[in-house]
């Protein structure tokens, strides 16, 4: 992984106190110091993941939507740096919900759903796409067992009234694919004005 000067950021900053110019500093200073945890038994940390799908969508020209959704889906793995969002939050709560908490005060809802249904687009996919199941890595099948499995019928048709669908979809494919070991990508500071562009767009800021 390259690397470019990064930005000066507070290391534990409680989400009250994170605003529309403090946001994304916060988000790399997360890669910075935590990037290089494990990501769940894969090839990969948790940095070359996420790195790994926005990089990809880069090269592949998809939308900034797309490549920023693939940059924070799993962002929620950090939820120690979030602090508690209510008072009934617990350990076990789902990464891909703790992350949308804290991102959908700051992003498009496209990108917060990114994040929220990145693990129902993998149950979704593995329903209606049985060839998809392939695609999973040894990791990724034991979840998908923890996670409810392929989506029933009913789940599948509300899935798929989600107006981001198409968005969530392709964030599912580059979470497949951001599990190559040794891959070569910039890290999350060139990455940093279009997830600021993307918080701006959100907040009204104007161009």
């Amino acid at each position: 992984m390259t690397s470019s000067q990064p930005q000066p950021a507070p290391t534990h900053v409680p989400p009250a106190t994170l605003d529309r110019d403090t946001i994304v500093a916060f988000l790399g200073s997360i890669f910075d110091r935590r990037g290089g945890e494990e990501y769940l038994g894969e090839p990969v940390t948790m940095g070359e993941h996420m790195l790994q799908g926005a990089t990809i969508a880069e090269q592949n020209g998809q939308p900034e939507e797309i490549i920023v959704g693939a940059l924070l889906h799993d962002i929620g793995h950090f939820t120690s740096e979030f602090g508690t969002y209510h008072p009934d939050d617990t350990e076990d709560r789902h990464h891909e919900d703790a992350g949308a908490e804290v991102l959908e005060r700051f992003f498009p809802s496209v990108i917060t759903d990114c994040c929220r249904y990145h693990v129902a687009a993998k149950r979704y996919l593995c329903a209606t796409k049985p060839e998809y199941f392939k695609r999973l890595s040894p990791a990724s099948v034991h979840t998908l067992e923890l996670q409810g499995g392929p989506m029933n019928p009913e789940e599948v048709a509300e899935f798929e009234a989600n107006p981001n669908l198409k968005e969530i979809i392709a964030v599912r494919y580059l979470d497949e694919a951001g599990k190559r070991a040794g891959m070569e990508t910039p890290d999350f500071w060139h990455f940093a004005p279009m997830v600021q562009r993307m918080v701006d767009r959100h907040c009204g800021v104007p161009d």
